[in-house]
């Protein structure tokens, strides 16, 4: 059994076990519960049944750019062999728009942010187990579907409890290909889809972003989505830039609304908060909108990111 060893404050140490899911619905309950845990997803429905399609996907759920996720969950160490089982249920959401749009009308929220569109989305799919082999990486980006491999260990400390997240990347990007039907998120892909002289606008405040986050030296990299460019360490954002409409746009803060709301610099009115998301967003003016005068909401997302806050 491993330990880990909790060093803080003036030298105080706290010895963590190792306590491992007892059964494969603990950890789906875990994932299902933990909001964030799998960063911008929201699920729709636990142990989905019916229809004609072979077996049970564990959760199925939607993220912010309206893709469908399938969540496959094991309480075991998982090798490439999983890929046929969630290819399957893949292939069954991409094939039946009805079955997922009466589980978004049956979800008890639908994410106000979120832009379904049931006649052409994509799917991708997300692994979690406690330990994931490596192999698994490369035959996962053979496939057609996007495939996040998450590992997910339990440490314990009396009554607390600690969730390590671990996501899996090749270490060999360059040999791995693009999934294909995927679409490039660019300025072509973003102007056939909004307005065009606003995208030229989002596509400056991204860049001003870029500038400050690299001036403050944090370790934050920009990655742009159909709906917005989030600003993130590893698989969680601390802040970005969405689209609201076709015209407006916004940056969101990943921070609580207390925190948000001491954050927030005179003058400069949230536009409203997403208890969801947990996203404080604020509503950009061309031309008006400074980058720096939103300092402290950056200090605080990247400090909550980091654990600080």
């Amino acid at each position: 059994m491993a330990n880990l060893f909790w060093k803080w404050g003036k030298g105080k140490t706290l010895n963590l076990l190792s306590v491992p899911f007892t059964s494969e619905e603990e950890l789906e309950l875990a994932v299902f519960n933990t909001k964030g845990l799998m960063a911008e997803v929201y699920p729709l429905k636990r142990q989905v049944r019916g229809g004609k399609k072979p077996g049970v996907p564990d959760i199925i759920g939607v993220d912010k750019d309206g893709n469908v996720c399938i969540v496959e969950i094991k309480n075991v160490r998982v090798d490439a062999t999983i890929l046929p089982q969630v290819l399957r249920y893949a292939i069954w959401a991409e094939s039946n728009p009805d079955s997922i749009k009466n589980l978004w009308h049956e979800a008890d929220e639908q994410p106000e942010d979120v832009q379904m569109s049931f006649d052409e989305y994509h799917v991708r799919i997300i692994i979690i187990a406690p330990s994931i082999d490596r192999s698994t990486l490369s035959l996962a980006g053979k496939i057609n579907y996007p495939v996040d491999l998450l590992e997910v260990i339990r440490w314990s400390e009396d009554s607390n409890e600690f969730l390590l997240v671990n996501r899996l990347e090749s270490e060999n990007t360059a040999k791995v290909k693009p999934v294909r039907g995927l679409p490039n998120y660019d300025r072509q892909f973003y102007e056939a889809h909004f307005n065009k002289t606003s995208v030229g606008h989002f596509l400056h405040y991204v860049e001003e972003t870029k500038r400050f986050v690299r001036k403050k030296g944090w370790p934050l990299e920009a990655k742009f989505n159909r709906n917005y460019c989030g600003f993130k360490s590893g698989f969680f954002n601390a802040f970005g830039i969405k689209w609201i409409g076709s015209k407006s746009f916004a940056f969101f803060f990943k921070l609580s609304r207390e925190v948000a709301e001491k954050s927030t610099p005179k003058g400069v009115p949230m536009t409203r908060y997403d208890a969801l998301w947990k996203d404080a967003i604020f509503k950009i003016e061309p031309h008006k909108t400074r980058v720096e005068s939103l300092a402290p909401l950056f200090k605080a997302a990247v400090e909550t990111l980091e654990g600080k806050d």
